[in-house]
């Protein structure tokens, strides 16, 4: 990439997600002057790692915890993040699911092991997933890029499209068990979307295969250790990173040849200083359409000790789907996306420290347990009463871990309009940077085939979005900015 660059250019960034900083690295190792401007006093946006909720150097994730995407992606292996830092530790299992009335589903490692633990579905579920796992690495580069490009392996996405396009509903009924039926819709549940919608099957299939091959990791340290590897990258080829800097205006950049925003659409349309022929109509009208989607509600807890699991297998597992049956889960999803608070929530929950340790000092907190959770709400969810989501998520816990209540020291709980005054990118508690219902989840922001170029300010800069509001979405993989940077480069070669 660096000699497609002409003599080095000025580029700014605005917003210091793992999108912003990915685009700004890139661009900084291939030769270009850059700053990156952050309105919060820290970069990394929702991945990020605090020891101030629970004091005494207990690590909290505030956002994204596992990271199937993150230590698969290509973006981060560009820019080779485990050698400025930054260690994957992997649970013994990646995903359980609990179920009510049968041991949990658990999703291991590895195929054969997986399907060995499903009895009668070994041979539809190895069926579903061997051509994923066999060649998951060109898979991982098909789906993490620009859906109306050109694949770097087409006969892959051809053979993907017909268990990529129907509902995750649809693909599980090809399963006799609901252990099979959990463990694969559980993984498409992060489309947080309705299980019944179109295209869900694709992420049944990859989040289980990429937890089978790669794995759900965590980073040591916390999800800030993935921050802090890429700002080494970006201190080491002369990058400056400005916090406490927000920016309302692009009038308030230096003057720049390229303008990078790590931004969802509705904030690019509030930005000052974008005059009307800086984006054609018909970009101004895909950013303003732009839908935001169901809503995530945090409880984070530290417990005297782990989850009392009734499946003390459970306990192996890096992340877990609490929501109980197949069912369960569909009517959950359902409900949040029609506006409706249900019941029992779909709730994931992370087991961060059984990966790693470090995450609890030695000490006064030894033998304690951090459990990161969030539940899945209405957009912008707003509660009846204070603790009301809260509550249900322990009902889940205590349904399949009973005495979890017995064992809180501490909780610390995130609303969905908490979640966005943190980190302004997460509108109305939406994690996603968008709905991933309908063309949404593969066309973003909107059907063109240049999703990470938005015009260009006359007399001015380039202006370019990097965000998960752009292919291939939200995950903590620096995808978007990776694509975004190759469009920079792409536009200023000689």
């Amino acid at each position: 990439m660096n000699t497609l660059a002409r003599s080095p250019g000025h580029v700014s960034v605005v917003g210091s997600g793992p999108n912003g900083l990915t685009a700004g690295a890139l661009l900084a190792r291939a030769g270009w002057d850059v700053q990156i401007f952050e309105q919060s006093p820290h970069p990394g946006g929702a991945a990020a790692s605090t020891t101030s909720i629970f004091g005494d150097g207990v690590v909290v994730d505030q956002g994204a915890a596992g990271h199937p995407f993150g230590v698969a992606s290509p973006a981060f292996r560009e820019l080779e993040l485990t050698n400025h830092g930054l260690e994957w530790l992997h649970p013994e299992f990646p995903m359980a699911h609990p179920l009510p009335d049968t041991p949990a589903a658990l999703l291991r490692q590895n195929l054969n092991a997986t399907a060995s633990g499903l009895g009668e579905d070994k041979t539809a579920w190895t069926r579903l997933h061997r051509g994923l796992t066999e060649h998951i690495g060109d898979h991982v580069e098909n789906l993490l890029a620009p859906m109306l490009g050109w694949p770097a392996h087409p006969l892959r996405l051809a053979g993907f499209g017909p268990l990529a396009l129907p509902p995750a509903t649809v693909t599980a009924s090809m399963f006799r068990t609901p252990a099979a039926k959990a463990l694969f819709m559980g993984s498409a549940a992060h489309a947080i979307a309705p299980l019944q919608h179109p295209f869900t099957s694709a992420f049944g299939a990859l989040f289980g295969a990429l937890g089978m091959t790669s794995g759900w990791p965590v980073a040591r340290g916390g999800t800030g250790a993935v921050v802090d590897a890429l700002v080494r990258v970006l201190e080491t080829h002369g990058a400056r990173l400005h916090l406490n800097t927000p920016v309302s205006d692009l009038r308030e950049l230096p003057p720049a040849d390229a303008v990078v925003l790590n931004l969802t659409p509705g904030q690019v349309m509030q930005l000052g200083g974008l005059p009307d022929r800086g984006l054609s109509r018909g970009t101004r009208r895909r950013l303003s359409s732009w839908r935001y989607g169901t809503a995530a509600y945090k409880l984070d807890l530290l417990l005297d000790g782990p989850l009392p699991w009734r499946d003390e297998r459970v306990a192996g597992a890096g992340t877990v789907h609490v929501v109980g049956s197949p069912e369960d889960l569909v009517a959950a999803e359902r409900e949040a996306a029609r506006g409706r608070l249900a019941r029992r929530p779909f709730v994931m929950v992370c087991q961060q420290q059984g990966a790693d340790p470090t995450r609890m000092p030695s000490g006064a907190r030894a033998g304690q347990t951090v459990v990161w959770t969030y539940a899945h709400v209405p957009h912008g969810y707003r509660e009846q009463r204070p603790g009301e989501v809260a509550e249900l998520i322990l009902d889940q816990l205590e349904r399949f871990a009973p005495g979890t209540r017995d064992r809180i020291v501490a909780r610390h709980e995130v609303s969905p309009a908490q979640l966005e005054a943190w980190n302004p990118n997460l509108v109305g508690g939406d994690i996603a940077g968008g709905s991933m219902t309908g063309l949404q989840a593969l066309l973003r922001p909107g059907l063109t085939a240049e999703p990470h170029r938005l015009g260009e300010i006359p007399g001015g800069p380039r202006l370019y979005l990097a965000s998960s509001s752009t292919p291939p979405g939200a995950g903590v993989h620096g995808m978007p900015g990776l694509w975004a940077s190759r469009a920079v480069l792409a536009d200023h070669t000689n």
